[in-house]
């Protein structure tokens, strides 16, 4: 008689483990959905007893990729309406570019776009300076050992 209660008890703790698994593909893949990240190939990935961490890892280390690109645009583009001149009304610099009224929107739009490529450097290397105050750190849990690697970069 108790074999079959561990056999049943094994039973109901297998039932559940397949049903968490069940459960997190589905958040994984509407995450991935959501983010707009290639989900999970089920057909491929079911096999394979890493897929889930490789899937998190994965998704995890393109949404740091999209933040951090985020970071890098934004500094980028504050430092070239800082460098489009501090002579304005700051409450007008806080909502952008700084457009000079004696030039054409052509004119203007040229400046910005040269504005823009001026701060690229600089702007750069102030973003980096942000990355470990926005970012998580990267992390590596050893998914894809034993299996297809991910190119996360």
């Amino acid at each position: 008689m108790s074999a079959q209660v561990e056999a049943q008890n094994a039973k109901a703790q297998l039932e559940g483990e397949v049903a968490l698994n069940r459960r997190l593909r589905t958040v994984i893949s509407d995450l991935s959905i959501s983010w707009e990240v290639e989900p999970m190939d089920e057909s491929t990935e079911e096999a394979r007893g890493d897929a889930l961490v490789d899937q998190l890892c994965y998704l995890g280390a393109t949404l740091r990729d999209r933040v951090r690109d985020a970071l890098h645009i934004r500094v980028k583009r504050a430092m070239a309406v800082v460098c489009s001149g501090f002579s304005y009304d700051m409450e007008v610099v806080s909502h952008g570019f700084v457009t000079d009224i004696s030039k054409t929107d052509a004119e203007n739009e040229e400046r910005l776009h040269a504005l823009i490529d001026d701060a690229e450097v600089p702007g750069e290397r102030l973003a980096k300076l942000f990355e470990p105050k926005v970012l998580p750190p990267e992390t590596s849990s050893g998914a894809g050992e034993g299996g297809e690697d991910r190119d996360v970069n």
